[in-house]
């Protein structure tokens, strides 16, 4: 299940059945066929706080994922963690990169899903790996091109 947290308000275009779809594509890209995960949107305040509280940057950034590797008692299920997006943020990179926010938002799903399955960008190899998975799931969601800041 992708539980899906808005604690910033959002147009009523950006719906939650795609990012659900973005999150849900990556999982099986990555051949995990049954785990949850929660995406929280909300905004630049709560990300610069993580950022700062987490990584000690007193800055803020689009997405940030925190991995949990737990079990729900409930299902059984493995819970992946949380993937929390600025939509402000999301929504500047969506203007400068010429594409929607529903677009961007997506592409930051993917992003995030992809860092709470242990991929990381520190590195040529490890960023390589990265971004060709990123670019796969982008393009099966029709959003090929689109990249992430670099």
């Amino acid at each position: 299940m992708i539980a899906i947290l808005r604690e910033s308000a959002a147009p009523d275009d950006l719906e939650d059945d795609l990012l659900e779809q973005a999150a849900l594509l990556v999982l099986a890209n990555q051949n995990i066929h049954a785990a949850d995960l929660t995406l929280v949107l909300t905004g630049d305040e709560r990300l610069q706080s993580l950022n700062r509280d987490f990584l000690g940057i007193e800055s803020t950034t689009d997405v940030l994922s925190f991995p949990a590797a737990e079990t729900d008692p409930e299902t059984g299920r493995p819970y992946l963690g949380d993937v929390v997006i600025s939509l402000p943020r999301a929504a500047r990179q969506a203007s400068q990169g010429g594409h929607s926010l529903t677009a961007e938002v997506q592409l930051l799903v993917v992003h995030g899903v992809l860092h709470l399955l242990g991929h990381d960008h520190a590195g040529a190899e490890e960023k390589n790996r990265m971004w060709a998975a990123q670019d796969e799931a982008l393009e099966r969601l029709g959003l090929k091109g689109i990249r992430i800041g670099e």
